[in-house]
């Protein structure tokens, strides 16, 4: 048996010791700004990242580094409170064993979430962004041996934000009166922020979202079969014009994600409640 195979059962194991055998149906990912809906879980089980076998520790400030499992929206769920990031040195079999772990609990379903900056000169700081497609310049989380047991050496890409997911939210909120836009994702490694020159290059190559997370996430869920759907909360325009500070005033970007976030956990656990 691959090596990476057994961490991934190990760890699973553990946290089915701990849950008394839960079977979740979806798995979350709670980004920067949507940790509001930790709080919505019924009959929460947390377990810290650092008592869980193999497990690095998620040390982003704002990222607290639990799994915490239970009910949402009549549904079990097994959400990330906090995630791994390449930047902070992990490889990526780190940065991505929360989804392979979730994959082999059972889970169907990932949502991902994230904050992000708006290249897409149309957005502004606190808009909710249904992520249709992504670009990436991370290292291929699948590079190497392939795991069999998992999924295929060559995963198909063309829908990886699951289209039906997607018109779910549009469902869900119009009838929450919650209004949405849709945008490409590019995902960098980060932990520098972009130049003007390279925001205005990532604008023209189709960016609308600018991030440091979640695609290496997405590659792997979908190696796994899972089915995606992922967000952004946009909490700061880029600067493409080499001025010395955006400007951006910081207590409205804080007022207006914080009050995005609260509709993205809205709208979370009603699709959930829906699948």
């Amino acid at each position: 048996m691959d090596s990476r195979i057994r961490t991934y059962q190990v760890a699973a194991d553990y946290i089915r010791q701990q849950t008394g055998g839960y079977a979740p149906l979806v798995g979350i990912v709670l980004g920067s700004g949507l940790g509001r809906l930790a709080d919505r879980i019924e009959q929460p089980v947390v377990i810290p990242y650092r008592d869980i076998p193999g497990f690095p520790v998620s040390t982003v400030v704002g990222h607290k580094g639990n799994f915490i499992i239970g009910r949402l929206g009549s549904k079990t769920v097994i959400a990330m409170q906090g995630r791994f990031h390449y930047y902070e040195g992990y490889p990526m079999d780190l940065v991505t064993i929360g989804i392979r772990t979730m994959a082999v609990l059972g889970v169907k379903f990932l949502f991902v979430s994230n904050a992000a900056g708006g290249a897409n000169p149309d957005f502004r700081v606190g808009d909710l962004v249904v992520i249709r497609d992504h670009i990436s310049l991370f290292p291929n989380p699948l590079i190497g041996p392939n795991l069999e047991e998992m999924g295929p050496r060559f995963p198909d890409m063309t829908c990886a934000y699951d289209l039906e997911l997607q018109a779910l939210a549009g469902t869900c909120a119009a009838e929450m009166g919650i209004s949405l836009r849709k945008g490409v994702y590019f995902g960098s490694t980060g932990p520098t922020y972009e130049t003007p020159a390279e925001v205005r290059f990532f604008r023209t190559v189709g960016a609308d979202l600018l991030g440091m997370s979640t695609v290496p996430e997405v590659i792997v869920a979908r190696h796994c079969g899972l089915r995606v759907f992922g967000m952004s909360v946009v909490t700061n325009c880029a600067n493409t014009d080499n001025q010395p500070k955006n400007l951006n005033d910081g207590d409205d970007v804080v007022k207006q994600a914080d009050a995005a976030a609260t509709k993205m956990s809205d709208l979370f656990a009603k699709m959930i409640s829906a699948l």
